[in-house]
């Protein structure tokens, strides 16, 4: 068994940002999230939101790709509220895409802090920008310069790869 650990926080909206996670649902939505979560052998640890999103602070075993993941807990999470939870009431829909950002064990703790405060970041206007985006478009990082710029640093500089002379790239 291969030894892994890997962390990810994953945030996505409702479908046009309708406020549809009401505090009926939310938490019934969010136990359904962890449950299938586990039944891919992720573990949460971490959930919350508010009436137009959710942040999910998890591990995801190396066996499945991050898409994979989060197209089942999506799909799971919207046929529960559908047909299970609130059937004929409203149609429950996720928007498109996703964001996702990587985790070092360090950072786990500041990460599921922020989840679980939510609410009371949200409310204090003390949120991070970069966490509660609203795009569905696919962005990566952008350019270096670019961030250079706006004194950001996402990456570590080229050279740092550079142990054995010219990289290949």
């Amino acid at each position: 068994m291969p030894f892994w650990r890997s962390y990810a926080h994953l945030v996505w909206a409702t479908k046009d940002r309708k406020p549809f996670i009401t505090v009926t649902i939310e938490k019934q939505l969010f136990a359904q999230l962890v449950h299938k979560a586990a039944e891919l052998g992720c573990y949460v640890y971490a959930i919350n939101g508010m009436a137009d999103h959710i942040h999910l602070v998890l591990t995801i075993p190396p066996k499945h790709s991050v898409s994979h993941v989060v197209k089942e807990l999506k799909g799971a999470s919207s046929h529960f509220v559908n047909h299970i939870l609130r059937p004929a009431e409203f149609h429950f829909e996720w928007q498109r895409g996703y964001d996702y950002l990587t985790l070092g064990q360090t950072q786990l703790e500041r990460a599921v802090a922020y989840v679980d405060g939510q609410k009371a970041h949200h409310a204090n206007n003390t949120t991070n920008g970069w966490l509660e985006r609203d795009a569905e478009v696919e962005e990566g990082p952008v350019d270096d310069a670019r961030l250079a710029e706006q004194g950001q640093v996402l990456r570590e500089e080229r050279i740092a790869y550079n142990v054995l002379g010219d990289l290949p790239f």
